[in-house]
């Protein structure tokens, strides 16, 4: 298991990479900063890209559910 500081660590970096992918518009700028973890620390590596991927897979989540949204209301008001 790994160390919840290391948790915490990974998880305020899968945030600010966020961040930075949207305002310089490079999604896939998290794959360069694992490589960069992955060679000091294989630990923060996996726990960075855990991170991130949940908090994509989220994001993806919450867009196809606001698509279906707009889908049925278009097929409602037609």
């Amino acid at each position: 298991m790994t160390d919840q500081s290391v948790l915490d660590m990974a998880n305020k970096l899968a945030e600010e990479c966020i961040a930075v992918q949207r305002k310089i518009g490079d999604d896939r700028l998290f794959m360069k900063l694992g490589e960069v973890l992955g060679a000091s620390s294989q630990t923060l590596e996996e726990a960075f890209l855990t991170a991130i991927r949940t908090r994509m897979a989220e994001q993806q989540g919450r867009a196809f559910l606001v698509k279906k949204l707009k889908e049925f209301q278009a097929q409602s008001d037609g």
